[in-house]
């Protein structure tokens, strides 16, 4: 075990693979020579070879473009989008031949790529460098969704993304890429803090890409979120001291309704959060899939608390981002309702 924040799983993950399997190839802008914006692929080419890890040039459909046509021809490329908000010029070659290759070929072809970007909000990047567009692949069948929330679940889900032979789709919230967040001026509890940077093993596994994971049992409410959101969910009620139950999505698609149903049985109280946009967000599926397996089980209406209905403002940033203040008044709502 080695102490790892997500950036180093996520660089360990590419590593294990690019070793385990001659057929695992890196691309992207800037991921060969310069290791990543983020650094994510530091020393990976240094490692592997320029051959296994490729910079290319700067177009996201060219990129995906030259995924899929690897991926067809047994490669495993993993593509490396820099800021998912330049995700949509590749959206046309993501949703209309990766994601139906399988389908209209009657499985004569796959196409076993997985796509990585990071996501989200935290580094006053603005609104062309903090979207969260994670809904929008979610509804786009034949494509699996991710985001992990920690460095443990990073490194697992990234290398199950690898081996499938489904293309996946694999959201990184760089906010907590280093680890726990500063700057934010809502102070957080520190009892996610070690959930943010932690142990992670330096060899080989994996982790299913259908499977919730409850971060925290409660009994009290629901608090049902992904991505750096979870380590609001902590915090906010620590800071509240609800007994809550916190569940980690992971996979946003397939979604594991099993895991969220039994727990909103149990608490009878639930809360959606997520940092994109309220309106048709993922969470929308969330209260949508809770509502119809837990109805006669609610003691009161499910709350959302979310990102504004505008882009990611620059001037703004903490006011737009659900922090621990909108999301304890939603607790509150929830708690005090019905």
């Amino acid at each position: 075990m080695a102490q790892m924040n997500m950036i180093q799983a996520i660089n360990s993950a590419l590593d294990v693979m690019l070793e385990r399997d001659q057929n695992v190839v890196v691309m992207g802008q800037d991921v060969g020579y310069f290791g990543g914006v983020f650094r994510c692929t530091d020393g990976l080419q240094a490692r592997h070879g320029e051959h296994r890890v490729l910079d290319s040039p700067i177009s996201e459909g060219g990129i995906v473009a030259t995924a899929i046509g690897m991926g067809v021809n047994g490669l495993r490329p993993v593509a490396e989008i820099q800021f998912a908000d330049y995700i949509y010029p590749g959206f046309d070659q993501i949703a209309s031949e990766l994601a139906r290759i399988r389908y209209r070929s009657d499985a004569t072809f796959t196409a076993p790529v997985t796509i990585r970007s990071p996501c989200g909000g935290g580094i006053r990047g603005g609104q062309t460098h903090s979207q969260s567009p994670e809904g929008i692949f979610a509804h786009v069948s034949g494509i699996k969704t991710v985001m992990p929330s920690n460095p443990y679940d990073a490194k697992g889900l990234l290398i199950s993304a690898i081996e499938s032979n489904d293309p996946v789709v694999f959201f990184e919230p760089k906010r907590i890429y280093n680890g726990p967040f500063d700057g934010d001026p809502e102070k957080p509890a520190q009892s996610w803090a070690s959930h943010a940077k932690g142990e992670v093993p330096e060899d080989y596994y994996s982790l299913p890409l259908d499977q919730a994971e409850v971060i925290k049992e409660g009994d009290e409410i629901t608090i049902v979120t992904y991505g750096t959101l979870v380590h609001v969910a902590l915090a906010t009620a620590e800071l509240l001291g609800v007994n809550a139950e916190v569940i980690d999505v992971r996979t946003l698609m397939p979604l594991d309704v099993m895991t969220l149903q039994k727990s909103v049985e149990k608490t009878g109280r639930c809360l959606v959060a997520h940092e994109a946009t309220r309106f048709c967000g993922y969470g929308a599926e969330l209260v949508a899939s809770i509502q119809q397996a837990c109805f006669w089980h609610l003691e009161a209406p499910i709350e959302r608390v979310t990102g504004w209905d505008t882009p990611y403002p620059h001037a703004f940033e903490w006011s737009y981002f659900p922090g621990q203040k909108r999301m304890a008044a939603g607790i509150r709502r929830v708690m005090e309702a019905g």
